[in-house]
């Protein structure tokens, strides 16, 4: 049977979970209920996290062969780009998906490049071509402008486009056409990737792209099998990049059926499989039968642009949610986290800047470390964190940071703010383009720019701006930044908070909290309009007299709190403070909680 290896690449909410569980669909192959996205916080945030392989049985009406078509689902968030350039390396063309309306976004151009400068030639999807805004030609050319701008070859630029409606399973290889199903774009991923080549006379030979992980198998790594057969119990040898070289023996060995693995005992070359029993497996390296035999292309992994403490939680309502609470167990949890997370650094060496136990961690951006704290918490961890900051390098004698690259669309009336507020945080404008009512617009500036400007970004534009933003390179530092325009207010007493209180408080500034909720001395309960420190008494009542006049009484209208979730507290927080987070709780704290020692603190 013909196999062949596909990956599906988009930017974020392009549809590309969407179609391939469609896909599954239509070759009976998805279970009831089952999708892609299998993680809850992925299907919460309805984004792709982690890649995830699957794979279908087609059998073509043209040909009447059966083809077994491995797919892999890759994220489209900017923070999980490293997922997608390993997955690169294992499969033999890309089914390259772009909204129809939005043509192509930061994350496009990401997953674009490194498919091109590979030597894979994509097949365009435009997907969701029912929108009411939706415009295929212009986004053809859209994408036709960027293959050339990628710099991609003759054969790369004459590239097969299909149209779809990925949500309803449809699709046709011409707008004249009429859409039926999904047969189009599978008959067109048989004519237009190669079969993957099957070479079983060579030896073994194998290379790690992912990393997955079993309480009872341990540690296993998902390849491809680039030359001859491998079976299970078979002793291999493992050889890194550089050529130094380690045994090891299979233990288990699995397929993809569907979005299931099933257990086998042998697999040839061309195939996508799943091994256990080399507990130290890393992204990269080569597992082959025979010691001579040379490495893969080593396959380099994005470095991480910004760094936080993991911390014990040391605040008066510590330990009364989680169960997960000590240094210990926060350290096992990382280690356990980096066997699979290989866009994560961890470092376990105590730190003479820490007043409390912690850890620091690196990481891709601010979703890689929310989604891990997500995860964290539901799993009954308490922590606590400081502000992210971003990472410093000295290259060549010159002090160097990570620059991001933003694109934003927004209604043409907001542009003017979003310029405003993106200049003072260092960012450089590269390009306009008006769409009827709208604009898009590029810009280019430090990656600390961005920390603490998506909620700002969202009120200036009324929810109707769509932001997105891609790491690009180290450049020279960019010199000081305006960021933040608002003061902390910080609860001086510890008790129930009193809706009296609350609104005298709400003229000053944006509460984080409602009534009823109890607060520490030291937690930060809004933030001031002025820009001032303030400390405030939430949990004080109305002054009650004998005397009673009209108008006295009349009822206290609050308006909505902003919730403070994982990611906005990152964004809020100021550099003297942390962020609480228990299973049931995220909360905002002034590192010194008593008002009195952080006066004395900030003297000296």
């Amino acid at each position: 049977m013909e196999i062949r290896n596909i990956a599906i690449i988009a930017h974020v909410d392009h549809g590309k979970t969407t179609l391939t569980d469609e896909m599954l669909e239509q070759c009976g192959m998805r279970e009831e209920g089952v999708s892609m996205d299998s993680n809850a916080l992925e299907q919460e945030r309805g984004i792709t996290i982690y890649a995830k392989n699957t794979s279908v049985f087609y059998t073509s009406k043209l040909t009447g062969n059966k083809t077994k078509i491995n797919i892999v689902d890759t994220p489209g968030h900017a923070d999980f780009g490293s997922e997608v350039e390993r997955v690169l390396r294992s499969i033999d063309s890309v089914l390259l998906v772009v909204d129809a309306q939005e043509g192509p976004m930061p994350q496009t151009r990401f997953v674009l490049k490194k498919s091109l400068e590979l030597g894979l030639k994509p097949i365009l999807v435009l997907n969701k071509i029912d929108k009411p805004g939706a415009d295929p030609a212009r986004a053809h050319d859209e994408v036709f402008e960027l293959f050339m701008e990628l710099g991609a070859n003759d054969e790369q630029l004459d590239f097969t486009t299909v149209y779809a409606i990925g949500r309803d399973g449809t699709a046709k290889r011409t707008m004249e056409d009429e859409l039926v199903n999904l047969e189009p774009l599978f008959d067109t991923i048989i004519e237009k990737v190669p079969p993957a080549a099957n070479d079983t006379t060579k030896t073994f030979r194998m290379q790690a792209f992912n990393l997955a992980y079993d309480n009872f198998l341990g540690r296993m790594a998902v390849g491809r099998v680039f030359e001859g057969i491998v079976k299970n119990g078979q002793n291999v040898v493992i050889r890194k990049p550089d050529g130094e070289t380690r045994n090891g023996k299979i233990t288990k060995l699995f397929t993809f059926e569907g979005t299931q693995k099933k257990e086998v005992d042998t697999a040839v070359a061309g195939d996508i499989v799943m091994i256990a029993g080399i507990a130290d497996i890393f992204i990269g390296e080569t597992i082959a039968t025979d010691a001579t035999v040379d490495p893969l292309p080593a396959i380099t992994i994005d470095e991480p642009t910004i760094v936080l403490d993991f911390l014990v939680n040391n605040s008066p309502f510590a330990g009364r949610e989680g169960k997960f609470v000590t240094t210990r167990q926060i350290r096992e949890r990382l280690e356990r986290e980096l066997e699979v997370n290989v866009g994560l650094r961890v470092d376990f060496a105590p730190s003479s800047e820490r007043t409390i136990e912690g850890f620091k961690v690196y990481g891709r951006g601010e979703m890689h470390i929310a989604v891990l704290l997500e995860t964290m918490r539901r799993e009954g961890y308490e922590i606590q964190v400081s502000q992210p900051q971003v990472i410093f390098k000295e290259v060549d004698g010159v002090k160097t940071e990570p620059f991001e690259e933003v694109t934003i669309d927004v209604p043409s009336e907001a542009q003017g703010l979003v310029i405003e507020k993106l200049g003072m945080r260092g960012f450089i404008m590269k390009d306009m383009k008006m769409h009827e009512s709208s604009v898009r617009m590029v810009f280019e500036g430090p990656t600390r720019g961005i920390f603490g400007y998506r909620g700002q970004f969202m009120i200036d534009t009324r929810g109707q701006g769509i932001m997105a933003t891609r790491f690009l390179e180290f450049r020279p530092y960019a010199g000081a930044i305006q960021k933040r325009l608002t003061g902390s207010m910080t609860t001086m007493e510890t008790g129930k908070v009193l809706a009296f209180s609350l609104g005298n408080l709400q003229d000053r500034g944006v509460l984080y909290i409602s009534p009823n909720v109890e607060v520490y001395e030291g937690m930060v309960i809004g933030n001031t309009s002025k820009g001032d420190e303030m400390a405030v008494n939430p949990t004080k009542g109305k002054q009650l007299t004998n005397m009673r006049a009209s108008g006295t009484d009349e009822t206290i209208t609050l308006i909505p709190p902003i919730e403070i979730t994982i990611e906005r507290g990152l964004e809020l927080m100021n550099l003297d403070e942390y962020l609480e987070i228990t299973p049931k709780s995220v909360r905002l704290r002034k590192q010194i909680l008593q008002e009195s020692l952080r006066a004395r603190a900030k003297k000296s």
